[in-house]
């Protein structure tokens, strides 16, 4: 366990920081699994909607540095790629 004052306040604040990220990691994961179903459902509208939520989630996360950035737009583009290939 740590002595240091600064030492004490590093591991407070780490713990908080990966509570943080894990409830942000949560969210991206459920609104990329929404835009998926309405994919799959054939929904083109939802899956467009539901891609515009779940893009904003996805860049604040890659903005905070919680994921990687080309990793989450790969991601955007994939499931863009998918609504695109939809028919109506």
């Amino acid at each position: 366990m740590a002595n240091i004052a600064s030492a004490k306040k590093r591991i407070r604040s780490s713990i908080k920081n990966a509570e943080v990220n894990k409830n942000r990691i949560s969210s991206i994961r459920t609104s990329i699994k929404k835009v998926e179903q309405t994919i799959v459902s054939g929904k083109k509208e939802d899956a467009r909607k539901a891609l515009a939520v779940a893009e904003s989630h996805m860049m604040i996360a890659a903005g905070k540095g919680t994921i990687n950035k080309k990793a989450m737009s790969r991601k955007v583009s994939r499931l863009n790629k998918s609504i695109k290939n939809l028919k109506k």
